[in-house]
């Protein structure tokens, strides 16, 4: 009996082999595939490293292979001679499943960093309440879903090959021990060697779990190159990173856990003798120049800090109308639109045109360095219209704001101040909840583009085509009659995968970027991508000239909800072969007024998504007109701006998930180096919004109009 037990535990050994062998080879591709084309010191054992540390990680699923094959298969088959005669082939079957994952894991991960240049990370969660049949659409036309969906052809034929082969190799026969007391000392000794021999492995090379490989413990010289530290992650452990780590954990603070965090982040008062405060000036008018410093040390008894929730903290006053009251807000923000596309470097291009024609214009004021409030759309647009940061909570999904606004919500607000206000969307008012969630938030009316547009109109799966959308909203609005109206408008075609037809519409590489590099001209998959945004860019901006000539009076803003990767850094338009941590995650960002000076605007270089509803706010509210915000506005000096996602001063930009920072630059790249800043005020931020779900009694009851 225990020599079928022994045969058999030598092939699940040699069917443990192929796991980490297909691990390499994908290691491998997905390093030549996406790694930046650069060379470091000591490169080669920089490799060497990253797959000897990734080899021994990557065993803490692929262990499972011999302990499931040993259990399954070695154990019974030592007791049934029928099914010990089957083994193998139920060996073959088990062992190609697992394969089969493998790749799926593996092609998933080559998607995903496509799209965010990233592994596996948290914003996986999102993707439960994204549409479906865009990821559908952008697999198959974007990704080569129809290649990839082939390869599990010849890539299981492989698998089911190489298991065949392994299996063949010899094994060594079970000895004959005439003493009883030693056969059975040998039989039990191969059984509890085999356990251990599994929990070796899965510990990565180690008996002490304690000393499992985790990326804390990734080599300082791989991690010298975030690329490759990412590398050494198999793909299941990075998916199980993701779903070990919950994005939820801040809702099971308790209400002292909260304040501590808060008080941590300089959020409100420490409990301490004195505390240091930004002072909103609300009783004196104060100059440009004394507010640069504006910190004092301040009684935390005073009653001005006794306060029931964190939100009151941000109770402001404005200073006062800078200019009069706009008859019209429009609040334009565009799909994926980036701000490296305004840059220089990106010049050659044109696909920002009609966005520098904008903010070149007197009246305008642009902020070249914004962090957005998401690193993709659904936290970005629930931030901005919330006035909190959604921090992946996925806000817009809970029942408690779907019925209640809170007081930071930008609709609310300016509702307060007489607008009408008016959501307009390109997709369907399902996506995210938005149609529930914008009644709740504070908006009057909502309105999707299959709402305003002819039936049939064209449309990705996100929504219909920019221009047509944007032509059905203007109409629209030429017919409302109300005196003072806030329209936010969000866009959908500048998203995978660049399917529209754009030639259709203008889009003609050899006339809009003539002095372009030849190979860049003739790359069609690249022409479609920087079409697509070319195109979005044309109709957003047509939009907008339009509105500044309806209403001359208008107050605009132009945004972006996070930004893309337009140019490849293919090595064909410069040198470098990767984008700048800027030009990876800085939204556009222009606004405009007749009556905006330079002057006013504090010299600010630097912002974020949070920093609009208060611009806003202090633009055109009367004088002591209470508002909440997190942020300050541009009207006020910022040094600094903290999301859940970056961190930014006027000198660097830094990246929380990596732990890097680089050098503010808006053209060629700087060295990336280890840095986080501003970690504290990071999570205070994100508490916040934890402290709003998990006390849905201080939100506030909502009825809609439409």
């Amino acid at each position: 009996m225990f020599s079928h037990f022994f045969m058999g535990i030598q092939q699940d050994i040699k069917l443990a082999i192929l796991a980490p062998i297909m691990c390499a080879v994908f290691r491998y591709v997905f390093i030549k595939v996406y790694r930046p084309k650069k060379s470091l010191p000591n490169d080669s054992k920089r490799l060497r490293e990253c797959y000897r540390y990734g080899f021994w990680w990557g065993m803490d699923f692929n262990a499972y292979v011999f302990l499931i094959s040993m259990i399954l298969v070695s154990i019974p088959a030592a007791f049934l001679e029928t099914y010990y005669a089957w083994s193998d082939t139920v060996r073959i079957v088990l062992n190609t499943i697992y394969m089969l994952v493998l790749y799926t894991a593996f092609m998933g991960k080559m998607i995903f960093y496509y799209h965010f240049h990233d592994i596996y990370n948290p914003l996986v969660r999102l993707g439960k309440n994204a549409d479906k049949m865009n990821f559908v659409d952008i697999f198959f036309n974007q990704n080569h879903g129809a290649w990839i969906l082939l390869g599990y052809i010849p890539y299981t034929v492989l698998c089911v090959l190489a298991t065949k082969g392994l299996l063949a190799l010899p094994s060594i026969s079970y000895p004959t021990i005439d003493n009883v007391m030693l056969r059975y000392a040998f039989n039990t000794s191969i059984f509890i060697g085999a356990v251990v021999l599994f929990y070796f492995f899965r510990f990565g090379g180690t008996l002490n779990h304690r000393n499992k490989p985790e990326w804390d413990e990734v080599p300082s010289l791989v991690k010298e190159d975030m690329f490759l530290a990412k590398a050494t992650v198999d793909d299941l452990v990075a998916l199980e990173m993701v779903w070990k780590r919950p994005i939820q954990d801040v809702l099971a603070h308790t209400d002292e856990e909260s304040w501590d965090i808060l008080k941590k982040g300089h959020l409100v008062p420490t409990s301490s003798n004195t505390v240091k405060r930004n002072l909103e000036t609300e009783a004196r008018e104060v100059t440009s120049k004394e507010t640069e410093a504006r910190t004092t040390e301040v009684d935390p008894s005073d009653t001005l800090y006794t306060k029931d929730t964190p939100l009151e903290y941000f109770e402001r006053k404005a200073k006062g109308p800078r200019i009069e009251a706009p008859s019209r807000i429009f609040m334009v923000v565009g799909e994926s639109y980036t701000q490296s596309m305004w840059d220089d470097p990106f010049a050659v291009l044109h696909l920002g045109d009609r966005g520098k024609k904008f903010r070149s214009q007197q009246g305008a004021f642009t902020v070249n360095h914004l962090l957005p409030a998401g690193m993709v759309s659904q936290p970005s647009i629930t931030s901005m219209l919330a006035g909190i940061f959604d921090a992946n909570l996925e806000i817009n999904e809970k029942n408690e704001f779907w019925t209640h606004t809170i007081a930071t919500s930008l609709p609310y607000q300016l509702k307060k101040l007489g607008y009408k206000t008016v959501l307009w969307y390109g997709g369907s008012l399902s996506w995210a909840s938005l149609g529930v969630f914008a009644k709740a938030i504070g908006f009057d009316e909502a309105y999707g583009g299959p709402d305003i547009c002819e039936k049939g109109a064209p449309a990705t799966w996100l929504g219909v085509y920019d221009h047509i959308f944007l032509d059905a909203v203007t109409k629209r609005i030429e017919q409302e009659k109300d005196e003072k109206v806030f329209h936010f408008v969000y866009t959908t075609s500048n998203h995978g995968p660049y399917t529209i037809p754009i030639k259709e519409y203008g889009w003609d590489p050899e006339k809009i970027m003539p002095d372009a590099p030849e190979k860049l001209r003739r790359n069609k998959t690249a022409m479609a991508d920087m079409g697509t945004y070319w195109y979005t860019e044309k109709a957003m901006f047509d939009f907008i000239e339009h509105m500044q000539e309806r209403y001359e009076d208008a107050l605009i803003i132009a945004t972006g909800d996070h930004s893309r990767r337009v140019y490849q850094y293919d090595g064909s338009l410069m040198e470098r072969t990767e984008e700048t941590l800027r030009e990876k995650y800085m939204a556009a960002f222009a606004m405009y007024h007749r009556d905006f000076t330079a002057d006013m605007f504090a010299g600010n270089t630097i912002g974020g998504h949070m920093n609009i509803l208060p611009t806003i706010i202090e633009a055109i509210a009367p004088k002591d007109f209470t508002y909440y915000a997190l942020m300050p506005s541009f009207f006020e000096p910022i040094d600094s701006v903290v999301t859940p996602y970056h961190w930014l001063t006027k000198e660097r930009i830094g990246y929380y998930a990596d732990g890097i920072s680089q050098a503010l630059t808006d053209t060629g790249t700087g060295t990336i180096q280890k840095e986080e800043r501003f970690g504290n005020e990071r999570d205070a931020y994100v508490e916040m919004t934890g402290y709003a779900v998990r006390h849905p009694e201080n939100l506030i009851p909502t009825v809609s109009s439409y």
